[in-house]
């Protein structure tokens, strides 16, 4: 018997019990949906730690200065003193050698004004390296010259966001805006980043030179001289994050006088920890949806292998009859191997449009993140084939195996 006779064959056997048969294929159907949507489920999970990698920065540390003892002893929040300086920012830019970038900066929200256009925003006070640790590029007009950083003139990089919202299709470029009630010129519009990997909007913002920040839009009260909110830090490579990190602590301990085994008046946020803990959470839910849907799949081939047994048994004449005029046991394993395949294989393409069906739907009301593409269904299509491969050849092999004469005296 050629191939074609032998799916005919399967094609006409399957038929003859159809409910069986569909029936036989369920578990296989929801198995082959299972990894689709699990897989997808993983794989838009994993972009989305990706692009939160790409927003947040791979080899960076972000060091914000956190309170001391409030009133009653209880401990001030993050960045309720004022711990850091530009001294902390040129201590690092020089003593610590795996730094490549440093950045001291002021940040707050304001109300943005132009014409009668206006918008609510946060506001960033940066030095020159913020723009390289945070991989922002200046999509329209220029950056700050070196002059802007004095602290005298009054110049904004205004996000995309905002630019849209002021300006709607211009570009805004030398036009005066309103920060609060500081006017600054915009010279420059920031490249559109999207939204960050903790869902806010990284282009509504607007950027001012440090100095020009302390100035014209700190309204904290008792801010010393120099004093910033945070300093960002660009590690020369991510390997040396921990080193530096620990270098830092240890310079800024020293400068700030802390006595050992006291508390820092500072915060170190390495990124890298945080990317590595949500990978390793989301590669353990992955491997656990996987492992649901693996437990579909064989549940689907035992029945199979089940059902195909139970053929056998209900066939044994059929087969002794095809031995009987020339079949050999090659002609009846592969007969019923292929009712086997072409069981799951069935099931697999209807598990198929089930899962990625189920995908787009979760993708669409659901608030996990999905990403399908066709290595996802070739993976599913793989894994109905081998499916039906290995739970339908033992009863194929049984069925091989039967001694004709005694299969025809069957019942």
């Amino acid at each position: 018997m050629n191939f074609s006779d032998i799916l005919r064959t399967a094609f006409f056997a399957l038929r003859g019990n159809w409910m069986r048969s569909a029936l036989t294929s369920l578990g296989v159907i929801i198995g082959i949906a299972a990894v689709i949507v699990m897989v997808s489920i993983g794989q838009g999970t994993q972009a989305e730690i990706d692009k939160m990698v790409s927003g947040l920065g791979s080899q960076r540390l972000d060091i914000m200065s956190f309170g001391g003892m409030g009133p009653g002893g209880a401990r001030m929040a993050q960045g309720s003193r004022w711990t850091l300086n530009d001294g902390d920012v040129e201590a690092i830019r020089n003593e610590v050698p795996e730094v490549q970038y440093v950045a001291g900066s002021l940040r707050g929200g304001t109300q943005v004004v132009f014409a009668e256009n206006n918008a609510s925003t946060q506001w960033q006070g940066v030095e020159p390296d913020w723009f390289a640790i945070n991989d922002w590029k200046i999509a329209q007009g220029q950056g700050f010259d070196a002059s802007d950083y004095g602290g005298n003139a009054k110049p904004v990089i205004i996000g995309e966001t905002v630019r849209k919202t002021l300006f709607g299709d211009e570009s805004g470029i030398g036009q005066t805006i309103r920060l609060g009630r500081v006017p600054f010129t915009v010279v420059g519009v920031l490249g559109e980043k999207g939204q960050g990997g903790f869902g806010q909007d990284q282009d509504d913002i607007v950027v001012v030179p440090l100095e020009a920040a302390r100035r014209r839009l700190s309204n904290s009260q008792g801010m010393p001289p120099g004093a910033v909110q945070g300093i960002a830090v660009g590690v020369d490579d991510a390997r040396n994050l921990a080193s530096a990190q620990s270098e830092i602590e240890g310079l800024l301990r020293q400068r700030h006088k802390i006595d050992p085994g006291a508390d820092d008046d500072f915060a170190v946020r390495n990124i890298s920890q945080i990317v590595a803990t949500r990978t390793a959470t989301t590669n353990l839910m992955s491997k656990l949806l996987g492992a649901v849907a693996g437990i579909c799949l064989i549940i689907g081939g035992i029945g199979i292998m089940n059902i195909m047994l139970v053929s056998v048994t209900e066939r044994i004449k059929e087969i002794g009859l095809r031995m009987a005029v020339g079949a050999g046991p090659r002609d009846v394993r592969r007969q019923f191997l292929a009712e086997a395949m072409l069981i799951s294989l069935i099931g697999g393409v209807i598990g198929i449009a089930i899962g990625v069906v189920g995908a787009l739907l979760v993708s669409k009301f659901g608030d996990l993140p999905v990403q399908l593409n066709a290595k996802v269904v070739l993976l599913a299509a793989t894994f109905s084939i081998c499916t039906g491969l290995f739970f339908g050849y033992y009863p194929a092999r049984k069925a091989s195996l039967l001694d004709p004469i005694e299969a025809l005296r069957a019942q």
